[in-house]
């Protein structure tokens, strides 16, 4: 794995190994030595300091399509050494489908991110947020919003059950926000990380400083953080309530995101029977959450909230399915479950599983004793999984994280107490509704809304294609309120801008252009007396304008439109209906007829470097045009958006229709794809 077992730490560009000899992490099904971890801290400030002054601006350099692209590139690298992490993985405890999870699942989020970067960030390094606000009667103030990367630095510190997804999910979105990382992992599952991130900076693919690696203590690890950075904590309710309270987030600025455990439910409809396909779902539903990576899971299924009359039939049916489940060494032919992660987590599960035993007594499996295939139980961390079942007004299945293969089964009578039951966990990750009646589902999911940070609503329909309950997924936002720490992450775009800073700027409308990049109403236009279609890429401008002369719109044109496309809409053709109504007073031009002439108004219809127009956006009509109105258009360069991996770009025109009395009649964006230069190449 390494020339040593004692973990190195990555530090400004180089490999760093601790002095010490550290301490033994060992394989949680076997129990052999693994390598050594040292619970020295690394350079801290030298890693901040090299993050800040090589990686931040390294990064910042690149636009987000830039950024985007070494995300693929990086997504496809990690690829190719999948399998040497998955042999890894094992030694975890994990099985093949937990790894999947874990290290396919976390290159997925890699190439998720960089599709963001490329579809919904511009090829720029700010992103603009929402139309300029008009500050003054005259509209020569203006305010426009803004994201911008900060010169921070992002400490990831991670949990040891995703020891792949839980860095790259962070790291996606954090390099396209511009923001260099420090990853900090777990002790216990340590060198699956260390391993990647030696796999990630031999590649070469990121820039100097962009990732550093701190596999010490965290011991005075925010200490060396201020004004900018930013620490995205995944772990324990416990350890991320003591996050918020350290002096760098209260007084120094610094911004923290926590996705902790919690007590996350699933709800079996009042309307589903063991008849129903609804039940299998449920059913089996329970079990994964329990079973795959032996129940060590932020999002995993903790209360199982059934109706009363079904409970018995439910304990039953998943006691059932845990029973097919074999457990061992997650290497072994048909093992469906393997080790928790280390000796010392499943005392831990144990004792928590006592804790419930105050108010829950155990429906199916032995904390203190499971049969195991492939290996030694005594060897490893092996644990039975286990259902309970909750008794009257117990409290502590609401309050007590079994960190492990352990759910609890408990009851309601109404679709109002199923969801007091899940409120009582004071915030979760993952919810889920089981159920094919839509006014359950809306009444279930109305009332789990502001205690759930995502929902599933899982039925025959979605079956087939359902992530299920636990998975969560890079184009949905990953957190929670209350318990589970009130973060955010991933999300697709919103993961990113969550990271930046959102500024208002307020200036004049030129000033506001300058800024941005993007052309802005009230602006200076300019006309250079070449039409703006028969220039390039290279050679548009931001402003570049043309004015068309004016066309008359004549009551034949409107009978014709009519006609021909079958839009007889009374108002365009019948005289005295149209006179009756309120907004137009007699016959009117179909609005679509009016941006049709306009395009013939302002295109030029030579070959040219105009490629193609793929769409209109923001189109309003505005004032209503009659038989006899004159309309003129005026086409601006609104925006230009070069592709990185093409011929051309993509180029947004402000396009304003107006009458003989100069008033607007319809308002919307031209998109456009332009090449990049013209003419091309010869081949």
């Amino acid at each position: 794995m390494t020339s040593s077992p004692l973990l190195d730490h990555y530090v400004a560009g180089r490999w760093v190994t601790p002095s010490d000899e550290g301490a033994p992490l060992l394989d949680a099904s076997t129990g052999e030595e693994v390598a050594r971890f040292s619970g020295a801290a690394p350079d801290l400030e030298a890693m901040t300091r090299h993050a800040r002054e090589v990686g931040g601006p390294a990064l910042r350099a690149l636009t987000f399509h830039e950024r985007a692209g070494l995300l693929k590139a990086l997504g496809k690298h990690l690829g190719g050494h999948a399998a040497e992490l998955h042999e890894l993985s094992l030694r975890t405890g994990a099985t093949r489908g937990d790894g999947m999870g874990d290290i396919e699942g976390g290159i997925s989020t890699l190439f998720a991110a960089g599709s963001v970067g490329t579809r919904e960030l511009p090829n720029d390094t700010i992103v603009l947020d929402g139309q300029p606000v008009p500050l003054g009667k005259g509209g020569t103030f203006l305010g426009q919003h803004l994201f911008s990367s900060r010169a921070g630095v992002m400490v990831q510190v991670n949990a040891f059950n995703f020891p792949v997804w839980g860095v790259l999910e962070k790291l996606g979105p954090g390099l396209l926000a511009g923001l260099p990382q420090i990853v900090k992992p777990a002790p216990q599952t340590a060198y699956v990380t260390e391993r990647m991130v030696r796999i990630i900076t031999d590649s070469g693919l990121l820039p100097e400083g962009a990732l550093q690696l701190h596999v010490g203590s965290p011991d005075g690890l925010l200490d060396a953080l201020t004004v900018g950075d930013h620490v995205a904590f995944t772990g324990s309710a416990r350890t991320g309530a003591l996050l918020r309270t350290h002096d760098a987030v209260v007084h120094g600025g610094v911004t923290l995101g926590v996705e902790a455990d919690s007590l996350n439910c699933s709800i079996l409809g009042p309307d589903v029977t063991p008849d129903d396909p609804e039940w299998d779902l449920f059913v089996r539903g329970v079990v994964t959450e329990m079973t795959y990576k032996a129940g060590q899971k932020c999002t995993a299924i903790r209360r199982a909230i059934v109706p009363a009359r079904r409970a018995e039939e439910v304990v039953e049916a998943i006691s059932a399915r845990l029973a097919r489940t074999t457990v061992g060494h997650p290497a072994a032919e048909g093992v469906r479950m393997g080790a928790l992660v280390s000796v010392e987590q499943r005392d831990a599960v144990r004792s928590a599983v006592e804790r419930l035993r105050a108010s829950s007594e155990i429906a199916y499996g032995d904390p203190a004793s499971v049969e195991v295939t492939g290996a030694d139980a005594e060897r490893g961390a092996f644990m039975s999984p286990v259902l309970l079942r909750a008794g009257e007004g117990a409290a502590e299945p609401h309050d007590v994280e079994p960190f492990g293969p352990v759910s609890t089964v408990m009851t309601y009578s109404s679709v109002d107490e199923a969801v007091a039951l899940a409120a009582r966990g004071r915030g979760s990750l993952a919810g889920s509704v089981v159920t094919h009646d839509p006014v359950v589902a809306r009444d279930l999911v109305r009332g789990l809304a502001p205690h759930h940070g995502r929902v599933l609503v899982l039925d025959r329909d979605d079956a087939g294609e359902s992530t299920g309950h636990g998975v969560p997924l890079p184009t949905l936002v990953h957190g929670g309120p209350g318990r589970a720490g009130g973060g955010e992450e991933m999300g697709g775009v919103r993961g990113v801008l969550h990271l930046m800073q959102r500024t208002a700027v307020q200036g004049s409308p030129d000033m506001i252009t300058a800024v941005t990049g993007r052309w802005t109403t009230g602006s200076q236009r300019r006309d250079d007396g070449t039409h703006p279609f028969r220039k390039s890429l290279a050679e548009l401008r931001v402003g570049d304008t043309i004015a068309s002369e004016s066309r008359r719109i004549s009551l034949e044109d409107i009978e014709h439109f009519a006609e021909f496309t079958g839009d007889t809409f009374y108002a365009h053709t019948d005289e005295e209906a149209a006179r009756r109504n309120p907004l137009f007073g007699g016959i009117v031009a179909h609005g679509y007829l009016v941006v049709s002439i306009a395009a013939g108004l302002f295109v030029q219809p030579d070959p040219g470097p105009v490629l193609a127009n793929f769409g209109v956006d923001s189109l309003r009509f505005l004032t209503p045009v009659k038989a006899g109105d004159d309309i003129a258009v005026t086409l601006t360069v609104k925006q230009i958006t070069p592709r990185a991996r093409a011929e051309y770009g993509e180029v947004r025109w402000d396009a304003v229709v107006t009458n003989a009395e100069g008033a607007p009649v319809a308002t919307y964006d031209v998109l456009t794809l332009v090449a990049k230069t013209w003419p091309p190449a010869a081949d």
